[in-house]
Parts: structure tokens; sequence; C-alpha cells
């Protein structure tokens, strides 16, 4: 265990914590929405630090990262834990612990031996990913003070349900970050997620203020989100904070509690990758299909700038990041 860094103490032994958009007050003894923090005595603990359940060497473009430094590795690790409840969680045996009944054997890590782990496996970043990294935020922001130091950067995939605080004190050394925007209806977050759509809306814009490099990821299971209605409004909401990035439109296949579901169809894929571009997207993408939708064209003359097969690249038409058929330039991280 190792004291939170982000929260109040309250009257009667009670705190607040200040991490992420729940904003729990907690009683003594009583554990956080995320069931990973406990008040003990009016101090809070967080009992995942530096527990690892996942450490693997991954290509970036399965985060999925097409914009940021394509075709390298990236060391991925995870602590049990989420601030969510999604039904369709596809890693849910590490994401949906409550460590106040259960807890899985994880491994105990430093941030040094992380960091050294990316640096012997020739990765050039370290990715906080699988469950929610909001939730190991301590862990997190020390291994990537580190990786800093050791230049390698560093990739949350997050539901985005960060406090502002959480965003102001991991932003200077977070390089990118895939953010799911799993609906745009306020009743499908708190069914579905319980939790809220606005702090998801105000993470994505703070993060691309900060510099950030942004690149978005829908899931869309059929008959919840994938309606032209609701699709078009993610994709207007994503252009109107930026034009280039990336939204990654994802086939939903059943899961957890999600199994009585169809996988989506490729109409709706279509259906979704054509609203994107229509609201003025520059790139869109289609994951989990592999038929068509992963290559990346030239905003400007719509050639082919980087070929896909599944998370390899099969052909490159860039020259310094830029296209070699017009010259625009590729937004993203490329070195």
């Amino acid at each position: 265990m190792k004291e939170a860094q982000l929260y109040t103490r309250l009257k009667n032994l009670q705190v607040h914590c200040q991490l992420c958009a729940h904003s729990c007050k907690i009683p003594e003894g009583k554990f956080g929405f995320c069931g990973v923090r406990q008040n003990i005595s009016g101090i809070l603990y967080t009992h995942n630090y530096a527990k690892l359940v996942a450490a693997n060497i991954d290509p970036v473009e399965k985060k999925p990262l097409y914009h940021f430094l394509p075709g390298t590795s990236t060391f991925s690790i995870a602590s049990a834990g989420c601030n969510f409840r999604c039904g369709f969680c596809q890693n849910w045996q590490i994401s949906q612990v409550d460590f106040n009944h259960q807890q899985p054997p994880p491994e105990d890590f430093s941030a040094d031996k992380v960091v050294k782990l990316a640096q012997q496996n020739n990765c050039k970043s370290i990715a906080y990913t699988y469950t929610e990294p909001t939730i190991y935020f301590e862990f997190a922001l020390e291994t990537a003070k580190l990786a800093k130091e050791a230049s390698l950067r560093n990739i949350f995939v997050t539901n985005g349900y960060m406090s502002q605080k959480t965003v102001s004190l991991l932003s200077p050394y977070l390089d990118a970050a895939n953010i799911d925007l799993k609906f745009f209806k306020e009743s499908s977050y708190q069914r579905i997620c319980s939790a809220k759509l606005g702090p998801v809306l105000d993470s994505i814009q703070l993060l691309n203020a900060a510099g950030v490099w942004i690149e978005i990821t829908t899931l869309i299971i059929p008959g919840v989100n994938d309606t032209p209605g609701e699709l078009t409004a993610i994709a207007k909401f994503i252009a109107a904070v930026n034009k280039d990035i990336p939204w990654h439109i994802s086939r939903f296949h059943a899961d957890y509690k999600f199994k009585d579901y169809a996988p989506t169809p490729e109409r709706t894929l279509k259906l979704a990758y054509d609203l994107g571009i229509s609201q003025g997207l520059h790139y869109v993408y289609v994951g989990n299909f592999g038929a068509w939708g992963q290559d990346t064209l030239c905003a400007r003359c719509r050639r082919l700038l980087i070929k896909r097969d599944g998370f390899n690249i099969l052909e490159s038409n860039l020259a310094q990041n830029r296209c070699v058929f017009c010259q625009t330039a590729l937004p993203g991280v490329f070195n």
C-alpha cells in the first residue's frame, strides 16, 4: 500500500478523493468506487501501487495509436482496478477487481524496473493500459517521470474519467493518449459505465490543449450507440476539438456481460466511417475488422500514406513525415 496523492481530509476521519471524476467522499475503513483506494484512519491508501497484473511488449498500433511512433514497440503495464463498470469490458478479469473482497496475485515492480525492461526490449515508449491507468496514477506518474529522463515516451490508454488536477499533473510527462469516447449520451454512460459523459469530453479537450497527441476510440455496439445521430455527434465533437485527431471506430464482439449482443455489421462500420469523414475528420480507422479501414490516407490528396495489415506496416509513402505525392504533413509524433 501507498498513501494516495490526490485527496483531502474531511471531518470524522472521512477523506475526499480527487483523482477521478467520481470525486468520492470515503468514510473511514471504506473503499472508493474504484475498489482499490481505501480510507484507513483518515488517510487514503492505494492498494495497487507498484503491483502489476500485466507487463507485455506490444506494437504501438495495438493501443491503438496510428500516428504515434508507428512501427515501434511499447512496453505495456497494468495494475488492477477501474473507475468504470462497463459490461462489455474485454479485460474485466483484471479491471473489475475490488480489493475489499478479492485480489489477484500481482507482481511487485519498481518504476525503475519498468523503465529498464522497456529499454532492454528496445521499446520506444511505455503504455499504461489494459485497465484504467488513472486508478494506478501514483505508480504511473512515478514511472512516467523516470521514462522521460531515459528518453522514453509515455502513453495512456484511458477512459478519460480523470479530474482536472490529474490531467494537470500528468500532462507534462504524457506524450500520447488513446481515449475511449464510448457514447454521446449521458444516459448510456450512467447506465452502462456508472459514469458521466461530461468529464470525458473535458479530458479530451484538456489533453489536446496541453499538447498531448490524442487518438480516440469508439466501440460501436449494435442497438446501443450505433444510430446515425449518435455517431454524427461523436464525430462532430472530435472535429470541433481538432480535425487531425484520428478516430478509431472499433467492431464489437460479445464479452463479459454483453454476451447476447451481435457483432457490429460491416454496414454500420461503413456508416460511421463515412460520417466521420463528412464531419471533417481527416483520419478515420476501423478496428477489430481487418477487411478495410486500417490504412492512412493523405488528408489533402487522399492517396495512400501508410498501408497496414493488422498491426504491421506493409508500405509507407512518407518522406520526413510528409506525403510523397503532395508534400502535405501528416500530423502526429514520428521521431
